[in-house]
């Protein structure tokens, strides 16, 4: 005979269960690096070099060149790590871009200004894809996808930004 605090308890998990969870979790290969090439707005997630997932995304405002400067709308190019997570994100979830290195923070030394910093793959405030570049200088992807990013790559993983 099945009790009713059984019944309740049963009746909770199975509702829990259907609810959705920002947090995912993978066991599949690892993330050994990832490509995004910003004329296409594609990024691939790979696994030496086996693309593992690929995924459509909106850059900054400005998306054509280089990051240089704070407010310049630009996404940076080159190579850089992901540095850092931000679970309590204002855009879902987000995992931080290793920007400015110290080319980039002697480049905008030279000129007097600032490199701008605070680069992150990250969701959307709405869970919509947007169909224009909109953030200022990240890289957007739907807040479904930003949960599979945010599983599968992890701190010091390699991120190559490419015109």
């Amino acid at each position: 005979m099945i009790s009713r605090r059984s019944l309740i308890a049963s009746a909770g998990a199975v509702a829990l269960a259907g609810c959705s969870t920002k947090f995912q979790s993978y066991d599949g290969p690892p993330v050994t690096g990832i490509v995004a090439y910003k004329g296409q707005r594609r990024m691939y997630l790979l696994n030496g070099d086996k693309a593992l997932r690929d995924y459509r995304f909106q850059l900054g405002f400005a998306p054509v060149g280089h990051k240089q400067f704070e407010g310049d709308g630009k996404t940076p190019e080159g190579a850089y790590l992901i540095d850092r997570r931000n679970p309590n994100s204002d855009f879902h979830l987000s995992i931080g871009i290793s920007y400015p290195n110290a080319a980039d923070r002697a480049f905008a030394a030279r000129h007097g200004r600032l490199p701008g910093g605070d680069i992150f793959i990250h969701g959307t405030p709405d869970e919509k894809r947007r169909e224009k570049d909109w953030t200022a200088g990240c890289i957007a992807v739907t807040n479904r996808e930003i949960e599979d990013i945010y599983a599968m790559v992890r701190n010091g993983t390699p991120i190559w930004i490419q015109a």
